[in-house]
């Protein structure tokens, strides 16, 4: 049964998710960003440590905590490790009010029709028995768009909502994460189709259940207010997609309703060489800045 307070302050709540889910392919940029070189670690055992305890530092800061930052979604192994010996999802919600998700796909395929799917997640089934045993709320799953290729994005859009189902039926959250590149040149283009694919696949969504949607902050402001508005959705969140804290924060501030679920933008400015008292300043300020915009949204 999925938490009914986590329900609560997830569907309701003003703040933001933050994305603390960087997985192996991306942890060494993230570490490099965090002030981290690739010579301070000579594994993956060594490289996943550095950036737990990384997460680990942004979790305890006095910032924060539930009163802005109302969900945070894990990597598998940060999901797998403790904060001061108390399982990760557990430090978050009992300690910080903080509704813990998932990352739960693998990786993408080589780009088809313009899209990257996702990777085979073969034992998910088990991952999400696992991730209901340590008190996850949810989950979030990433696919990428690279073109306005209507049926590459049917093609995207179908595989996460049948994986959302399958995550529903584990009684967690599923967050469906369909990114457009927003390098490309028909972005607008490629949005106007996702809207339409994913309106149609929310009808498959079984009466009484929902999910959450995790986009790309749009070319034409207000694009995805239907699915804000959509009973099946709890809420639609952004992704920062490679826009500065200060641009994707304006694009978020004129889009009704949507809220953030930034990574990259979250963690600009911090490094691991700051003193506590600055590191948490840094973080406080960026905190308040993406929590204003989710609200001004």
């Amino acid at each position: 049964m999925m938490n009914a307070t986590m329900a609560q302050q997830m569907a309701k709540k003003d703040g933001f998710i933050a994305a603390l889910d960087q997985s192996g392919g991306s942890t060494p940029k993230a570490l490099k960003l965090y002030g981290v070189a690739e010579d301070a670690y000579s594994n993956d055992t060594e490289m996943f440590a550095l950036i737990h305890a990384m997460r680990a530092r942004i979790i305890k800061s006095p910032a924060f905590t539930g009163e802005k930052v109302i969900g945070a979604i894990l990597f598998e192994r940060t999901m797998d490790g403790e904060i001061d010996g108390i399982p990760t999802a557990d430090y978050l919600w009992d300690k910080r009010n903080i509704v813990p998700f998932l990352k739960v796909d693998k990786g993408l395929m080589e780009q088809q029709n313009g899209v990257q799917l996702m990777k085979p997640m073969n034992g998910l089934d088990a991952l999400l028995k696992r991730a209901v045993s340590k008190n996850v709320f949810g989950t979030k799953m990433r696919s990428v768009i690279n073109a306005a290729d209507k049926a590459g994005i049917e093609a995207i859009v179908a595989q996460q909502f049948e994986v959302g189902s399958q995550i529903l039926g584990h009684g967690l959250m599923p967050i469906i994460e369909p990114e457009v590149n927003i390098k490309i040149a028909d972005k607008a283009e490629a949005e106007d189709l996702l809207l339409a694919a994913i309106q149609q696949h929310l009808r498959t969504v079984p009466e009484g259940q929902q999910v959450m949607l995790k986009l790309s902050l749009p070319t034409k402001t207000n694009l995805y207010k239907p699915l804000v508005d959509d009973p099946r959705v709890m809420r639609v969140v952004a992704l920062s997609g490679g826009y500065s804290r200060d641009e994707a924060n304006e694009l978020l501030s004129a889009n009704t309703g949507v809220i953030a679920s930034f990574s990259r933008a979250l963690t600009e400015g911090l490094s691991h060489g700051q003193p506590d008292a600055d590191f948490d300043a840094t973080l406080a300020a960026t905190i308040d800045s993406i929590f204003e915009a989710s609200r001004a949204a």
